[in-house]
């Protein structure tokens, strides 16, 4: 069996078990071993650090105000209609 790339889907088989960062709607960023996926993007991520942004403007001096919070989980169930971007691991 040719285990190269024919389909879009082949390059998520191809990061099983390897480190990817997963970009979200609503400003979040996982990164995390994935275990496991399905045709609907669902995915099944392992040791994952989750990176929340939010921005606010200071009413009073216009500024960007840009927070990052972090969080680490041991397992996490993704849905796939939330994922923007499944990014392989960089070499």
């Amino acid at each position: 069996m040719d285990r190269g790339v024919e389909e879009p889907l082949d390059l998520i088989r191809l990061c099983l078990d390897e480190v990817v960062t997963v970009k979200l709607r609503g400003e979040r960023v996982l990164t995390g071993k994935l275990h496991a996926y399905d045709q609907h993007l669902n995915l099944l991520l392992g040791d994952v650090t989750e990176v929340l942004t939010t921005t606010e403007i200071d009413e009073e001096t216009f500024d960007e105000l840009v927070e990052k919070t972090e969080r680490k989980m041991p397992m996490l169930y993704v849905r796939g209609d939330g994922v923007i971007l499944v990014a392989p691991p960089s070499s």
